[in-house]
């Protein structure tokens, strides 16, 4: 079963995650983010992973440790529920169209964590959320998981739109990622035998 809780407590921070890679998409998020619930509800919907998330953190000051401490959280949940990753695809892709928004990423589930974002916001916040953000917590969640991301915006204008498609490319590629192929389920997927 490729099922992981992980929990986290700090000064700032105080999370509970749970994920169920072969889940139906079903989510129950809580993160004191309006617009980051809708990001994970979204990730979860689209990977197709059972995604439970609680937190409660030092909103008071602003979303940053919130966020970031999702993503180390997330990522570590990832990477204990992928195991020794025997069987995955480990490569996954998606291009998304959000309305005016195209979106593409293309992710390797390596052991070898690399985050590169080329994207521009428009404005600095979506509703309570900082835009600036959004690289934060993909930044976290790769060195967390061990995953090799790329994430380009390719057009757009509204920001809402941009962070949508680059969560919902993200929960494609790594639904395809993290697949099991049946023709190679007992392999590990890399000429080393380890990832």
């Amino acid at each position: 079963m490729r099922k992981a809780e992980i929990s986290r407590k700090t000064n700032e921070t105080e999370i509970i995650a749970s994920v169920d890679l072969d889940g139906t998409g079903l989510t129950d998020i809580a993160t004191g983010i309006g617009f980051l619930d809708h990001m994970l509800t979204l990730l979860g919907k689209h990977s197709g992973m059972d995604l439970a998330v609680q937190c409660k953190g030092d909103l008071y000051v602003d979303g940053h440790h919130t966020v970031e401490d999702l993503g180390i959280v997330l990522g570590q949940a990832f990477q204990k529920a992928l195991g020794d990753k025997r069987g995955i695809r480990r490569y996954g892709s998606a291009r998304i169209p959000m309305d005016e928004a195209l979106v593409s990423v293309d992710l390797d589930i390596s052991g070898r964590p690399f985050l590169s974002v080329n994207a521009d916001f428009n404005s600095p916040k979506v509703g309570d959320f900082d835009t600036s953000l959004v690289e934060e917590f993909f930044r976290a969640l790769s060195q967390n998981s061990g995953i090799t991301l790329h994430i380009s915006c390719l057009s757009g204008k509204n920001d809402h739109h941009i962070i949508e498609g680059m969560f919902k490319a993200f929960a494609r590629a790594f639904r395809e990622a993290a697949e099991i192929d049946p023709r190679f389920a007992t392999e590990i997927p890399s000429t080393k035998g380890i990832l």
